[in-house]
Formats: structure tokens, sequence, C-alpha cells
């Protein structure tokens, strides 16, 4: 992240500008930052200027108590100021969440797309298990039990309990208890984990909702549920494609829909 900016509160945001054309802002999920997504603006890059960045509490980026969601939409307010120009945003998991509330408040975005974001409306048991995860997530997180706070997330995802026993025991581990606390600020943006879809009809820009073929049948869902809630919203299925979305296969489509 070679850039810097200060959102309305004061926080640092580190963010970085690739390519060339209609300027896009991604949004990272939880437990990433933004060079999660480099891989994708390099994607991007010959048809859009791709803006990455650091979403607060993580990365390069700053962090000021206490949190709101409505921080992290003057933290994108912050970045369209910066790029200088219209700009359309993408989102991908509760990233994607985060981008349909800052779409719904009105920031003066051109576009929005989102990559499944995961609301649970469609998942058996799906409430309850939102429901004792945000419990379980507070309780961790208020006795600064970094590592119980990853487990949780990571077992909300599927992850098996061997893959988290070896999870634990690699590298990456330290970063991942690091960034822990903004488990939280996700969690906030998804709400009690099912589609809001009142706030969603509040979207006036258009809309691409994206899932992958190869996902579990209620993330497509979801994905439709989206479209069908935003005004004028689409939908659209990549087929072979998991939640862990390949850049190759995801590039080209949000590069068509962004220079329509």
């Amino acid at each position: 992240m070679d850039k810097r900016t200060t959102s309305r509160d004061g926080t640092p945001l580190a963010y970085a500008v690739t390519g060339r054309g209609p300027a896009v802002i991604l949004v990272s999920g939880a437990m990433s930052t933004g060079g999660t997504l480099a891989p994708l603006a390099e994607r991007l890059a010959d048809r859009v200027t791709a803006v990455v960045y650091d979403r607060r509490g993580r990365g390069e980026s700053g962090d000021t108590p206490p949190y709101a969601v409505d921080r992290e939409i003057e933290d994108l307010a912050a970045l369209l100021d910066a790029v200088g120009r219209d700009a359309a945003l993408f989102g991908v998991s509760s990233g994607g969440a985060l981008v349909l509330q800052a779409a719904a408040s009105g920031l003066p975005v051109t576009r929005a797309a989102v990559y499944e974001v995961p609301y649970a409306d469609h998942l058996a048991g799906g409430a309850e298990r939102e429901a004792a995860y945000k419990r379980d997530l507070g309780r961790a997180l208020a006795a600064d039990r970094r590592g119980d706070a990853v487990e949780l997330f990571l077992r909300l995802t599927a992850l098996g309990e061997e893959m988290i026993g070896r999870a634990r025991q690699s590298p990456m581990w330290p970063g991942l208890e690091a960034v822990a606390p903004s488990l939280a600020y996700d969690d906030a943006v998804m709400g009690d984990g099912l589609l809001p879809r009142d706030r969603l009809a509040a979207v006036s820009v258009p809309l691409l909702a994206i899932a992958g073929g190869a996902s579990p049948e209620w993330m497509r869902r979801a994905g439709r549920d989206i479209a069908d809630a935003v005004p004028g919203g689409a939908y659209r299925v990549l087929e072979g494609q998991t939640h862990m979305v390949e850049p190759e296969a995801l590039g080209p489509v949000l590069a068509e829909f962004f220079t329509a």
C-alpha cells in the first residue's frame, strides 16, 4: 500500500491504485487485507482503475474506537474523495455486505457488484448459527482470546477441525490473530446474518450479484435474493467457482460490468 488518506474520524487508510479506466474500489472480506484482492486488481488493470485498501483495523490502516458500520462507509467516502472521480464498488463475502450498506446509504457510487455475500436465509439453521457465532465471538474478543475468535470464524466457514489444528501451527497464525478484532466489524456489517431486504431496496445504482456454480446452493440462492431485492439488480453464476473465486474467472465479468 503506497498511498494514504484519512477518514472522517481521523483514521488513516492505506490504499493502492493500479490500471486505467473507470475507477473501482475493491472491498475485502473477513480476515483479509487489500493485498488479498491485489491479484484481482491486476486482472482488472487493463480496463479499469482498481483501488485496493486495508479496511480499518487491519493491514497498514489504523483504527479508531468505537466501531460502527457508518465509520466504514465514511472510509469508502474518503477513498472516493482520494480517487478524485466517480467510482464503483466491488466487495467479496462480508466485504460485499459493506458495499451493499454503502450503496444503500446513498454514497455517490456509479455501480456496485458483490461476490457471495453469505446471508444465511437458505441455510438450514442459519439464523441460529449466526446468533451463536455473534454471541461466542463477542465473548472471545472481550476476553482477548484472539485464537479462539479465529477458530470460531474458521468453523463458520466450514473448515474442518483437522485443518484448523494445522492452521494454528502454521506461520500464518500470528497474522490471523493480529486482525482477529476486526472479525467483530465484519459481524456488524452482516447484521443478523440474514438478507436485509428493506435496506437493499434503497440501492439505486446498477448492481451485479455473482455466485460460484460449485458453491453450496444456499450461497447461490443468497446471490439471487440480493439481485431480486435491489431494483434493477442482476445475477450471474460463474460455473466451477467456489467461495475462493479465481481472479481469472471473476476479472472479465467485473470488467464487462464496470465498463458497460
